[in-house]
């Protein structure tokens, strides 16, 4: 069976399985009051259940066995299962913190304490930085500097999908067209450069977008689950461990064709491992800097919550809770493929495409709710 074959079966095995599970998770959350009650600052208009989370972590783990058994990827190396086991065994620590927080609302020091646990953990199974790529030579890190980096930013990327996870349906969402982008980045660099240490990542990735879009359909407005902290710290650990697994393990020039043999990029070819991963999670991690820098400057803690988020303004300029979710969307496909298309590709028109497209999400974002009024007032 072909790579391409494999991955695919991944992806629709992790859209089974935490599609399947997402039944189980819901009847189990209403049965466990785990609810979300309809508060202030929500949008939400009933109570809905959590634990979608533990829905995506199944679907995870049952690509992950089928991955096992099959024949392009269980006969790579043997680092690319560990990593994965790894990130399952720290995901679902992270998981299980989400899901006492969901039924009794940890105090933030504790749910902190809780994803540094799940950082450690990990790097002490293997995945962890080993040396920076920077541009004409590598930043080698001892055992302290990798795992205090490691775990940083394991922490701060769970941080930052819990915040942007405020419509129904947007977390989940961003994360599975995140995950697809990095994916088509790990892929090349697997099959068209040879990097197998890149297969790790590319089966986190190819299994993490499964198991989002298996878990929209539960998830999606109108939400009849929601995926809770359980869920967003997940996806956000995931996508940093699939990060670390890429950026720190393999030289940097390891790039050395994009598609189809093309020239590989318009970025320098040492700092592309380092910038990619990361850039494709700009707008949570946006969200969250600007909401940290707000919640301080009124003398409040930056965990203190409120409805000042980039999706909550969608809506107050006019946008339906539908449209917000689809606007974000765009919004977090266009930088995750336009910088993952920058990386694989070259050329003057990839920029005057990503100008255009860029122009066309602006105006749908300012113009759109003022056409509707207009139209309703005609």
């Amino acid at each position: 069976m072909c790579p391409v074959r494999e991955y695919l079966v991944i992806f629709g095995v992790a859209i089974a399985g935490s599609y399947l599970l997402a039944s189980i998770a819901r009847q189990s959350a209403q049965q466990l009051g785990a609810v979300a009650k309809v508060r202030d600052r929500d949008v939400h208009a009933i109570p809905t259940p959590y634990f979608g989370g533990p829905a995506i972590l199944g679907g995870l783990l049952v690509a992950y066995l089928v991955a096992t058994s099959l024949p392009f990827l269980s006969g790579g190396e043997n680092s690319v299962f560990s990593d994965v086991r790894a990130v399952l065994v720290g995901g679902s620590v992270i998981c299980l913190v989400g899901v006492i927080d969901d039924l009794f609302e940890l105090d933030a020091l504790s749910k902190f304490a809780g994803q540094v646990l799940a950082g450690v953990i990990t790097v002490a199974m293997g995945l962890h930085f080993v040396y920076l790529p920077l541009p004409n030579t590598y930043l080698g890190l001892d055992q302290a500097q990798a795992m205090i980096l490691t775990v940083f930013l394991i922490v701060a990327t769970a941080n930052a999908m819990n915040f942007v996870d405020g419509l129904d349906g947007l977390a989940a969402g961003m994360a599975a067209i995140g995950s697809i982008a990095f994916f088509v980045y790990a892929f090349v660099l697997a099959v068209e450069n040879g990097e197998t240490r890149a297969v790790a990542a590319a089966l986190l990735m190819i299994s993490l977008a499964g198991a989002c879009v298996g878990i929209l359909p539960h998830n999606f407005f109108p939400a009849r689950m929601f995926i809770g902290d359980s869920g967003s710290m997940l996806l956000g650990f995931v996508l940093a461990c699939s990060a670390i697994s890429l950026t720190g393990q393999f030289p940097a020039t390891s790039l050395s064709e994009g598609i189809g043999g093309s020239s590989s990029s318009l970025l320098p070819a040492a700092i592309l491992p380092l910038i990619l991963p990361f850039a494709i999670l700009t707008i949570p991690f946006l969200d969250m800097v600007m909401a940290v820098l707000r919640r301080t400057r009124a003398g409040r803690s930056p965990f203190s919550p409120d409805k000042m988020h980039i999706h909550h303004r969608l809506l107050e300029i006019g946008h339906s809770h539908r449209r917000a979710v689809l606007l974000m969307y765009a919004c977090a496909a266009l930088v995750a493929f336009g910088v993952v298309a920058i990386g694989l590709f070259s050329g003057w028109q990839l920029f005057v495409a990503i100008a255009v497209l860029t122009a066309v999400i602006a105006a749908a974002i300012f113009l759109l709710p003022r056409l509707e009024e207009k139209l309703w007032s005609s």
